[in-house]
């Protein structure tokens, strides 16, 4: 006689089972949705092409993202029940889907800002200049025509003369101290003003594919994309937060941004 009560039992056990997996798999939809327009932000904003490379963005926005994704939908799994009374789940599961929110928010934050803001052309090479690298105290301080973090990826500028040897001084010891030029907004001129000394600095590409003969492929192919050619472009070193270098292919005529690549050209 106690059969049926041990397999009823078992169908309530195994059924419980399978609406917690359910209600799981749901939350995981639904979180991954929310994942890939966070990404749109993010890749498409905050870290184009080449900065998700360059600048770590890809690296931090998946730490971010599947912590966020996997953890919500597992603890969906442990509350989720049905035997409970349906104002109490409902309570748990937007508690739930608070504390998911609001820890993407954050991570969101967080990748806000670590996003880079601008590429300067600093003296002999690039520099990509991040949110987080700026010293709140010196934000006042840039001209009125850059915007000190545009919100819509970075701006390709430069770095003005310094106006006498006490300031070459004075900032070449705050870069020693932590503070790199391009990261202070006091410096930063449009990148029009700097052309004439971009078009100074930068080397002939055909340098460049002498010294790296086994990426001639990689380097034609990058200006062919943008319309350019070897005879026609020069290149300087391009430095991120990320260990290795990169190099930015220019026009030589017009020191127009062509292209970039992963080589460290210094």
């Amino acid at each position: 006689m106690q059969q049926p009560s041990v397999s009823l039992s078992h169908d309530t056990a195994s059924f419980g089972w399978r609406s917690r997996l359910q209600a799981a798999t749901i939350h995981l939809a639904l979180s991954a949705l929310v994942a890939m327009l966070a990404g749109v932000l993010v890749f498409m904003f905050w870290f184009p092409y080449p900065y998700r490379e360059i600048s770590g963005g890809r690296e931090l926005f998946q730490l971010v993202v599947s912590v966020d994704v996997v953890l919500g939908p597992l603890i969906t799994f442990a509350v989720y029940n049905l035997a409970k009374p349906r104002a109490e789940l409902r309570r748990d599961l937007a508690l739930v889907a608070l504390l998911q929110l609001a820890g993407l928010g954050y991570g969101l934050w967080t990748v806000h800002l670590a996003r880079p803001v601008h590429m300067v052309f600093e003296l002999d090479r690039f520099r990509v200049v991040h949110q987080v690298e700026i010293p709140l105290e010196l934000a006042a301080k840039a001209p009125s025509d850059i915007e000190i973090a545009p919100l819509l990826g970075p701006t390709l500028i430069s770095l003005r003369p310094f106006r006498d040897p006490q300031e070459n001084m004075e900032m070449t010891m705050a870069a020693l101290g932590g503070v790199s030029l391009s990261a202070r907004p006091e410096l930063w001129q449009s990148y029009e003003a700097g052309r004439p000394q971009v078009l100074k600095a930068a080397k002939p590409v055909s340098e460049l594919i002498s010294r790296f003969p086994q990426r001639q492929a990689d380097i034609e192919a990058t200006l062919r994309k943008a319309g350019g050619d070897a005879a026609h472009a020069s290149y300087l070193p391009l430095v991120a937060r990320k260990a290795e270098a990169w190099t930015v292919l220019l026009d030589a005529g017009n020191a127009q941004v062509l292209g970039y690549l992963p080589l460290d050209s210094f």
